[in-house]
């Protein structure tokens, strides 16, 4: 509704399903990515921010990246009440980002809260929240590709506020519109 502040997310996983879903690209419908290995589950709600893709422009603000990671942009939506269906689109105010490499490439987790959710909605950056949280978030997204025995191949470079998040978002709505056409 106002990139980048404020965006709609379509929930691919609920905080109360063990199983990793996303979007074919081919057909559009959700399917099974893996069932989790690990007993982590979200600790929030989890998809992407349409219309959004992780190419040069996303690789350009992480150090050491080798490119993007080719998706679009990762979401993660704090809701004081449960939203228990994903393939659902919401609306969500960007408070941060935690900066994560997936084998090199840049993969990146935006946060942000529910719009006018009755206890999260007022926040307006990722500091504002309970470290607990965020956290669960760090430590979630460093082992949910994890497989036992293997080294995680995902790496928590750091984390940043709403305005560096908001970079991060309209890099990736630049990579979109490069990529697969709309306004430059």
């Amino acid at each position: 509704p106002n990139p980048p502040a404020l965006v709609s997310a379509y929930i691919e996983i609920t905080p109360f399903d063990p199983v990793k879903y996303e979007i074919d690209k081919v057909t559009g419908y959700l399917r099974v990515d893996r069932p989790q290995v690990t007993s982590s589950q979200p600790p929030t709600l989890y998809g992407f921010i349409p219309r959004t893709y992780c190419g040069e422009h996303v690789a350009a603000l992480m150090p050491g990246a080798q490119k993007g990671d080719g998706d679009p942009l990762d979401i993660c939506v704090i809701s004081e009440r449960p939203i228990t269906h994903a393939e659902v689109i919401l609306t969500a105010r960007v408070v941060g980002c935690l900066k994560m490499l997936d084998s090199g490439d840049a993969d990146d987790k935006i946060v942000a809260v529910l719009e006018r959710d009755a206890f999260w909605g007022e926040l307006s950056d990722i500091s504002e929240l309970p470290e607990g949280l965020v956290n669960r978030l760090s430590h979630y997204f460093s082992t949910y590709k994890m497989i036992p025995g293997q080294e995680s191949r995902m790496h928590l470079v750091g984390r940043v506020g709403a305005e560096e998040a908001q970079t991060l978002v309209r890099a990736a709505m630049q990579d979109y519109n490069e990529a697969f056409g709309g306004p430059v």
